[in-house]
């Protein structure tokens, strides 16, 4: 989330905490920050909502990979990066897109395939990318991101520069060479390297047990010689406060972390899949700690929100969705003339 848009959340239910929280002067930064956290977490969630609903109506096509369920995480470990931070996300991006502050505008009008989205409308849903937040995209390879994230990070270690690369991947992902490779050289090279591995169980249709005769995923990865835990990735607070910690040593200059966030997702894995792999009852067991509801119930009960407050940050999410909507609905597709920018070098170019 952008600061322009935390301002606008924070300036438009400032009045609608209750007053137990009002009692030091207004509410304070740190009830600030959580609502914020709050806000962002039902963005994605009203976001990935509605492109079901856009999907079933067929307005978007291709495959599509909801965050639902997982929001914490991206909420999370975004409020821990600074905007100097890079992330390489995966196939399953709408919500890292999102955390990052990527324009919800851009984000829904990439769906639709249209020219005003964030990758020109040639990404869609598995390519989102915006240069100008250091957000280098999603990846359709499983692993794929991994070593372009150890790229940058290495091109930032080189010039000697600030920034973090946040990479994020599954456990699916952990499975692959890719991630093994580039654990070895960024702990070899003390790559300034977050690797956020989102396990939510499965890997397409595969269960963890099925896929890993080790399922402690931290373990593995601290066997590279980096700093490694597992994380509730159900937890939004948890998932920042772990994610500040390893960014924190990773500025330190103490070479990459890894992160195990142990999150769910609600839906299947992708909008084609029919979800016969899981039982009903396990879905509703991961339902029952929903992340955003986690935090609501912990600010009810800290006296920093109330119903007024939330269904503010609800309209508001809802009707940045909305907006974003209209604005892909009208939005135009790039001209026939130009399919091939991007794909052959221009001959003027070539010549200069």
């Amino acid at each position: 989330m952008t600061a322009a848009r935390r301002k606008q959340l924070a300036d438009s239910t400032a009045g609608l905490a209750v007053p137990g929280a009002q009692a030091r002067g207004g509410v304070d930064a740190a009830a600030k920050h959580r609502r914020d956290l709050l806000a962002t977490m039902l963005l994605i969630r009203r976001f990935e909502e509605r492109c079901v609903e856009l999907y079933s109506a067929a307005k978007i096509r291709g495959f599509v990979h909801l965050y639902i369920g997982e929001e914490a995480v991206a909420t999370g470990v975004g409020a821990a990066l600074d905007s100097e931070d890079a992330v390489v996300s995966t196939y399953r991006e709408h919500g890292h897109a999102l955390a990052r502050g990527v324009p919800v505008a851009a984000v829904m009008a990439e769906m639709y395939g249209k020219s005003t989205g964030c990758s020109g409308g040639r990404g869609g849903s598995m390519h989102l990318f915006d240069v100008a937040r250091r957000f280098y995209g999603g990846n359709a390879i499983v692993g794929g991101g991994i070593p372009l994230a150890a790229g940058i990070a290495l091109a930032e270690k080189m010039r000697g520069g600030p920034g973090v690369v946040c990479c994020y991947f599954g456990d699916g992902a952990f499975a692959e060479g890719e991630f093994h490779e580039t654990a070895n050289l960024a702990a070899l090279w003390d790559l300034p390297l977050l690797l956020a591995c989102e396990n939510n169980l499965y890997a397409m249709g595969t269960p963890i047990a099925v896929e890993h005769a080790q399922t402690d995923l931290a373990m593995r990865a601290a066997s590279y010689g980096m700093p490694a835990w597992a994380v509730d990735g159900m937890d939004v607070l948890a998932v920042e406060s772990a994610a500040r910690r390893a960014v924190d040593g990773i500025r330190a200059g103490h070479g990459p972390h890894f992160l195990e966030l142990k999150t769910f997702r609600y839906r299947a894995h992708s909008m084609y899949d029919p979800d016969r792999y899981r039982d009903r009852t396990e879905i509703d067991q991961w339902r029952a700690h929903d992340p955003i509801e986690a935090l609501t119930e912990r600010m009810r009960a800290d006296g920093e929100l109330d119903d007024a407050a939330f269904e503010a940050l609800d309209r508001e999410a809802k009707a940045e969705v909305a907006d974003a909507e209209t604005a892909a609905e009208t939005a135009p597709a790039e001209p026939v003339e130009q399919l091939l920018r991007h794909v052959h070098t221009d001959p003027a170019e070539a010549r200069s």
